[in-house]
């Protein structure tokens, strides 16, 4: 069950220019949280703005309780957000979602990200290396600038390849082709993604096409990440146009079987 903390912020560091990492004081929620799960914070105690924003869970220690997030500044809530100083009280609910991340059955896991959607990975990928299995990560970048948590990846990978659209760092390309190529030389058995809609179509177009199994981590625009709104609404593979089926991504994911859904 969800729960409601007043969580201290104990840490704060601007990655890039726009983007916070923020860890806090969460036991309750640590507790309880599987990879994948996101939380909803409440920017300030005013009334405006009124709604929560949902931001995905990077990394938890589950021995001090302590739980990162991050964020980018994209309008009046994260700037609000961004302006918490070290020692402040955050107002957080969660863990929300029913839909996690589960490679129990694989060994060989392939993790790809892309652009400020490598944020819930690192959890996942954290926890698959600890359990022995092999993880080789792929992440996409448009360019140098905007390159974040790279040794951080590395440190919890067997393998790791970083590309960037123009080349201005590291490989030039998509992270999607070395993931291909791995595929085909038996080197993954199973992917696990999350970031922008274009990756997260090519992502799934290969998975099915290649027949293996595949999760991917939607992100929608979410007012009560209960379900109670009906904002987040994905079209589910059963659809048909005469008779539509829906998911929502705060109550039955975020992290959905890539055979379930239509992006």
């Amino acid at each position: 069950m969800p729960v409601n903390e007043k969580a201290k912020l104990v840490a704060k560091e601007e990655l890039i220019l726009g983007i916070f990492k923020f860890s806090v004081v969460a036991p309750e929620i640590v507790e309880q949280a599987k990879t994948g799960q996101f939380i909803e914070i409440r920017v300030n105690d005013d009334i405006e703005p009124f709604l929560r924003r949902p931001i995905s869970i990077h990394n938890m220690d589950r021995k001090s309780g302590k739980l990162e997030f991050i964020f980018q500044v994209k309008g009046k809530g994260t700037e609000i957000l961004a302006k918490r100083n070290v020692g402040d009280l955050i107002d957080v609910v969660g863990p929300l979602g029913n839909g996690n991340f589960d490679y129990s059955k694989y060994e060989k896991i392939g993790i790809i990200g892309g652009g400020i959607g490598v944020f819930p990975l690192y959890e996942l990928a954290k926890n698959a290396k600890n359990d022995g299995k092999d993880v080789s990560i792929y992440l996409g970048f448009r360019n140098k600038d905007l390159v974040v948590l790279e040794d951080e990846f590395k440190n919890v990978s067997t393998n790791f390849i970083l590309t960037t659209d123009d080349g201005s760092y590291s490989k030039k390309g998509f992270a999607i082709d070395f993931l291909k190529e791995d595929i085909e030389n038996g080197k993954v058995d199973s992917i696990y993604a999350c970031g922008p809609l274009p990756m997260l179509k090519a992502v799934q177009k290969l998975a099915i096409e290649k027949n293996i199994p595949c999760q991917l981590s939607l992100e929608e625009k979410m007012a009560c990440g209960l379900g109670v709104c009906l904002g987040c609404a994905v079209k589910t593979s059963d659809s048909t146009k005469e008779a539509p089926q829906y998911k929502h991504v705060c109550k039955n994911g975020p992290v959905f079987d890539a055979k379930d859904v239509e992006i």
